[in-house]
């Protein structure tokens, strides 16, 4: 199960082609933890694959070198009017700034919070209005987050140190 997990989360994560791709540093569960050329990400795909009318959701927490907080962002399955996007953590809910299909964290607070609650709870969802109106939710299981997490946040530390 986790292969195929692992690799569409390196499918999501390729950069720009000057970029190289990024490497998997640790993964558990349905998370992997991802170096890329100047930070380094734990994350998932949402639990539903992608479909004709309807993208894959993925959520990830990025985290650079010099920074002791992950970013939480999401890449929605469809479109979400601006700055509707809800994330739900266990009972915890957090608002989060979205734009088009693209939802993230809004500062240092909220990103501890995130990261508290994601380690306490066994699942998440994004939920949202698209453009048309209609309610849609995105869910995630967070088996292996914990672990992607904290593997994530010490290869940043080691990018530090190289650069």
């Amino acid at each position: 199960m986790i292969l195929p997990i692992i690799v569409a989360l390196l499918g999501f994560a390729a950069p720009a082609a000057a970029s190289a791709a990024p490497q998997i540093v640790a993964a558990s569960g349905r998370w992997a933890a991802l170096r890329g050329d100047r930070s380094c990400e734990a994350a998932t795909l949402g639990l539903l694959p992608a479909t004709r009318t309807r993208g894959a959701a993925r959520a990830s927490l990025a985290f650079e070198p010099g920074r002791r907080r992950g970013e939480f962002a999401a890449l929605l399955s469809r479109k979400a009017r601006d700055d509707a996007v809800m994330l739900t953590i266990g009972e915890t809910p957090f608002l989060l700034v979205a734009r088009g299909n693209h939802a993230w964290s809004r500062g240092p607070v909220q990103e501890a919070a995130i990261i508290a609650a994601i380690r306490a709870s066994g699942g998440m969802r994004l939920e949202a209005r698209s453009v048309r109106g209609t309610r849609f939710v995105d869910r995630f299981d967070l088996a292996g987050a914990p672990t992607a997490i904290d593997a994530a946040a010490a290869c940043a530390a080691t990018l530090l140190v190289k650069r």
